[in-house]
Parts: C-alpha cells; structure tokens; sequence
C-alpha cells in the first residue's frame, strides 16, 4: 500500500514522461483559469474590504447574456462574426451598469458597516442573479460561441519524451488571453493612477478620502474590472465544456486559490491557481485509481484547510497583527 501511494505514481512519471507532460498541460490550462477567477475576488476585496461571494455567478450571468445578445441579433440576420462582436459589447456595457447599480444600490448605503453585513450582500447579489438568469435565459445549457469570436478548435499533436502529447487548440488560446489579461490587470493596477488609487483605498479608505480620492467612482471601476474577467472567464470555461449554472461550481473553485495565495494579492492569486490546478490533475491520473477517483472535486477543499489551519493568511497574504 505504502508503494503504491509514495512510490508508484513517480516511477509511473518517469516511466511515461509523455503522459506526464499531458497531464501538467492541462493542469496548467485549469490553473491558469483558476487564478483569473480568484482575481475577480482579490480586486474587489483590495479595493472595499468585500468578499465578493458573487463573483461565480458573475462568470455564469456574463456568458448567458453574451450568448443571449447573440441568439438575438442572429435572429435579426446580423452574420455570425458581426453578431457575436456586438454581443461582446453589450455584454461588456451590461457589466458596466451592474457594477454601477452594485455601487449605488448596495455598496453606498452600506458603507462602514460591519464585514459580515457587506458580505452576506454579495449573497444577496448572487441570488438576485441566479434569479434573473434563470428568468431570462432559462435552465438549460446553452453552446458557447467560440468559433464565432475566432476562438480555434481542433488540437496540436506533439511528438515528444517518446510519445505523443495533445495540445487543444481552445486551451492553447484559454492560456494565452488569460495570461494576458493577468498581466495587464496587473500593470493597469501596479502603473497607472487609478491603479495607485486602488491601493490606497486597500490601504485605508478614511487617507483614500482625505486626499480626494472618490471611493464611489475607485468600487465601480473594481467591480467593473472584476465583471470583465468574469466574462473572459465564461467565454473561456463555456468553449471548453458549455455554458450553464453549473459553470458557478468551477469558478468556486477560486476559494482554494485565494486561501492558497492570499486574499490580498495578485501574484498569490496566479501561483495558488497553478499549485491547484495542476496538483489536481495529477492527483487525478496519479493516485485517484488508489482512491477511487473524484479527487478533482476536493483536492482543492483539502489544500485549502491546511493552509487555514497551519498558515493562514496564505502564501502571499499580509499576516494579521493586532495590538492589545
């Protein structure tokens, strides 16, 4: 027993390296993905203090409502390039006005309220949407327009490690435009003024206030920021698999993430995304047949409640001080 669990997996590793590289790539793609979800939480958390329980079903309302916009304007004879780009759009200005109608209808009457009363308002907001999605775009999943945003199919066969591994094209371009718009948020928050304005509101909203910063203006353009990521992250979860409520479960999975990373930081968010992903993968292929399978569905959950009971601020979280 002990063989198969601490000694049999690597010597399967070293034996199969092809497999092995397979395995990494697609953990790689997950994780990528994963880190640009728990970056929606830590942008928003930085910027208000808000642990933004909503954000899994922003990515979910983001991708029904593009394909939504898309149905619609398909029904009117606009081509399938032209309609799907228009839907990309609106759906970005139907974010837009959620994060606007979040600020002032949730967010302002609420201010220097406790953390817990903001917090079960992010549960408010992902009812509130459930709700309305369900209402308007119905229960059952939807195909994601992947071909019709110039996103490629097929795959990329890759002779190498004396094998041949598989590169799907859609996770080839997942990982890139998610790297991408990591590094740019990350820029645009490090670089610009706004993004100086972010951090001085995460450092203390009352010095934010004094010295004319808007914290009005600082909570749309986060909660904007983060509507935007939910919906690359829809389009990017919704080609691979499709698009429905149940998309809200994968992006939970960013929990993990910011446990693993820090809820404070952005580099935590990408490297707590990379150790879940492919951690999860590779327990999968690896040592799931020893456990009977399913370890994708709580290897997560388990390395998060480790983090909490030994290290909890996470790995590039700031560590809490209190003074008596």
């Amino acid at each position: 027993m002990l063989y198969n669990i601490f000694i049999d997996p690597f010597v399967q590793m070293a034996q199969m390296p092809d497999l092995l590289v397979q395995t990494l790539w697609e953990g790689l793609v997950s994780g990528v993905l994963y880190a640009l979800i728990a970056l929606g939480f830590v942008l928003i958390f930085k910027a208000s203090g808000v642990f933004n329980f909503a954000q899994g079903i922003m990515v979910v309302f983001s991708a029904l409502t593009l394909v939504g916009f898309y149905e619609k304007f398909s029904a009117y004879g606009f081509s399938g390039h032209t309609a799907a780009f228009v839907a990309l759009i609106l759906t970005a200005g139907v974010m837009f006005v959620l994060a606007m109608l979040i600020e002032r209808v949730v967010l302002r009457p609420l201010v220097n309220q406790p953390d817990i009363i903001l917090f079960m308002a992010t549960f408010g907001i992902t009812y509130m949407l459930i709700g309305f999605g369900e209402m308007v775009f119905g229960g059952d999943p939807k195909q994601m327009i992947a071909s019709e945003l110039f996103l490629p199919s097929g795959s990329v066969d890759v002779e190498m490690l004396g094998g041949m591994v598989s590169f799907q094209k859609i996770d080839i371009a997942a990982a890139v435009i998610a790297s991408v718009m990591i590094a740019g948020l990350a820029l645009f928050f490090q670089k610009t003024r706004i993004g100086r304005a972010l951090r001085a509101v995460a450092d203390s909203h009352k010095a934010a206030l004094s010295v004319g910063i808007s914290l009005n203006q600082i909570w749309v353009i986060v909660w904007f920021a983060a509507g935007l990521v939910a919906l690359v992250t829809g389009i990017m979860w919704g080609a691979r698999s499709d698009v429905s409520f149940a998309l809200e479960i994968v992006a939970l999975k960013a929990l993990p993430v910011l446990v693993l990373g820090g809820l404070t930081s952005v580099p935590g968010a990408i490297v707590g995304g990379l150790i879940i992903g492919i951690g999860e993968k590779l327990g999968e292929f690896y040592w799931g047949p020893l456990l009977g399978g399913g370890i994708e569905s709580w290897f997560a959950y388990a390395i998060a409640l480790l983090f909490l009971l030994y290290r909890p601020q996470g790995l590039f979280g700031d560590k809490i001080i209190e003074r008596i």
